[in-house]
């Protein structure tokens, strides 16, 4: 009974459920970027370099042409679709640049609330005066 108490515990805690809310708003902003890429920032990318679609962009491995890359899959040959891998490393670009805006909005904000992260921890003080505080503690206990 202990591990289900165990899991509840976690499950229940803050940082639990803002990670899922976390994975939850991650998952649907990664959609919204694959729309913005592939609907609004490719095809005119694709047209001004003269009517290009970069999701069908493929290699077949064994050298046969086929219409497209949904062809050549459907005929089954092996496929190196660089097109959707152009598309992928964009979306990845873009996310990226936005978590980067993100947290850098958050950090300015905690700047401005007088937030700003706790000071690296003091420097050691010189040896002698450690040996000097470890004389009088030992002269404090006798």
């Amino acid at each position: 009974m202990s591990i289900v108490k165990e899991f509840r515990e976690f499950a229940v805690k803050g940082n639990a459920v803002d990670l899922a809310v976390g994975l939850i708003l991650g998952a649907a902003f990664g959609k919204i970027v694959s729309s913005l890429v592939d609907d609004v920032i490719m095809p005119p990318i694709g047209y001004i370099l003269g009517k290009v679609d970069f999701s069908d962009f493929f290699l077949t491995l064994t050298g046969e042409d086929y219409a497209s890359l949904q062809a050549a899959k459907d005929a089954g040959a092996p496929v190196i679709g660089y097109g959707m891998f152009i598309n992928t490393v964009i979306n990845f670009l873009i996310v990226a640049f936005a978590v980067f805006m993100l947290v850098k909005w958050i950090n300015s904000l905690r700047r401005m609330a007088g937030a700003e992260e706790a000071p690296a921890s003091a420097p050691e003080p010189p040896r002698q005066e450690v040996l000097l505080e470890e004389i009088r503690d030992l002269l404090k206990t006798k």
